[in-house]
């Protein structure tokens, strides 16, 4: 254990030294990779120096324990009792942060939220979800930027499609993933009856384009006049695209930026999401054994979660955690929430080891 940590440390000295390196900082490709390791290396290397230091410490005790002073040995033996729970809790955390990450965690992402059955009400709760995760973002810093939209004209959204752009975004908007359901009265219901509707959100890690190669004669592109709101402009002008990827079927449509060209440069970038979100379902599913220990984190046909108005309850179905905070997380307020499910993620992956 001692020579790993040191190792850790070796390295996270030699990437603060590349942090100064002229050659380094002026590419800010490599910049931004030795950046985001080193960041990820600092609170390991934090709590390695702790342990290391308290593993020391116990060393020296116990020589002490086999000399022939009773006092210190008296001592000693009670510090060593105290260090030796500090060094057992110390490596447990160690353990967890040095799991292995996920490799699209530190990715942006693209969230799709769609209204699922319940007509009206399905659609309002999606416009509900889309506001939480907005306020989210806004909470941890995170930048948004909608690609599509469409709406139903009372406040509802059929569909809307959007990124989030900062630090670790899709490590902690993965867990998202599936169907959310909602019991509560809705706003067009008279009698007062509580409705069960649902929506489904889909958290796909953004691409590169080096990732996922897209050949231009795979590509079939329309343009059409954007609908909704947005006065004589968007009547007059066919800024709005839709891509046709031929091989897979896949279909992405944009018509919430105002030029053609930008248009399609978004629908390029949520279709790149959606090639490497597939070819990742693949190897998923070559891997099934495994994925069937973990928190679900992908399957978008899973009940994932559950918003009881009337009794002011969240449940989350994966690590049957229920709590009685539906505003504050409607709000936004949804840390503790999906810390449970990355702690539970963690637990899973440290049993499978």
């Amino acid at each position: 254990m001692i020579d790993k940590l040191e190792q850790i440390i070796e390295h996270y000295h030699d990437l603060a030294q590349q942090l100064t390196d002229p050659a380094v900082i002026n590419n800010q490709d490599l910049l931004r990779d030795v950046a985001k390791e080193h960041n990820h290396l600092e609170p390991i290397v934090k709590k390695a120096r702790d342990y290391i230091a308290i593993t020391e410490q116990i060393a020296d005790d116990r020589e002490i324990l086999e000399g022939s002073d009773d006092e210190l040995k008296l001592i000693a033996q009670e510090e060593v009792k105290e260090l030796e729970e500090q060094q057992i809790a110390l490596e447990e955390e160690l353990k967890f942060l040095m799991l292995p990450r996920d490799p699209n965690d530190d990715k942006n992402t693209i969230v799709e939220i769609r209204a699922g059955t319940g007509g009206e009400e399905a659609a309002l709760f999606a416009a509900d979800l889309f506001r939480m995760y907005s306020r989210f973002a806004e909470r941890v810093g995170w930048t948004q930027e909608v690609l599509d939209s469409s709406d139903t004209g009372i406040g509802g959204i059929k569909e809307v499609i959007f990124s989030l752009s900062g630090n670790e975004v899709f490590g902690w908007m993965k867990y998202e993933s599936g169907v959310h359901r909602v019991q509560r009265v809705p706003k067009t219901e008279a009698g007062g009856r509580i409705h069960t509707s649902a929506a489904t959100v889909a958290v796909l890690p953004e691409a590169e384009e080096a990732e996922v190669a897209i050949a231009e004669q795979d590509l079939k592109i329309d343009t059409y006049r954007a609908s909704g709101a947005g006065g004589q402009h968007v009547n007059k002008t066919e800024s709005a695209i839709r891509i046709t990827h031929i091989p897979t079927g896949l279909v992405v449509t944009c018509q919430d930026e105002s030029s053609q060209h930008k248009n399609r440069a978004a629908a390029l970038k949520v279709l790149r999401s959606r090639l490497l979100a597939l070819e990742q379902e693949k190897l998923a599913k070559e891997r099934s054994d495994a994925r069937k220990s973990m928190v679900s984190t992908g399957d978008r046909s899973a009940k994932i979660r559950t918003y009881n108005f009337p009794q002011g309850r969240v449940t989350d179905h994966r690590i049957n955690y229920t709590a009685y905070r539906l505003e504050e997380y409607m709000d936004g307020d949804l840390n503790e929430l999906i810390d449970n499910l990355r702690i539970e993620e963690q637990k899973k992956l440290l049993a499978a080891e």
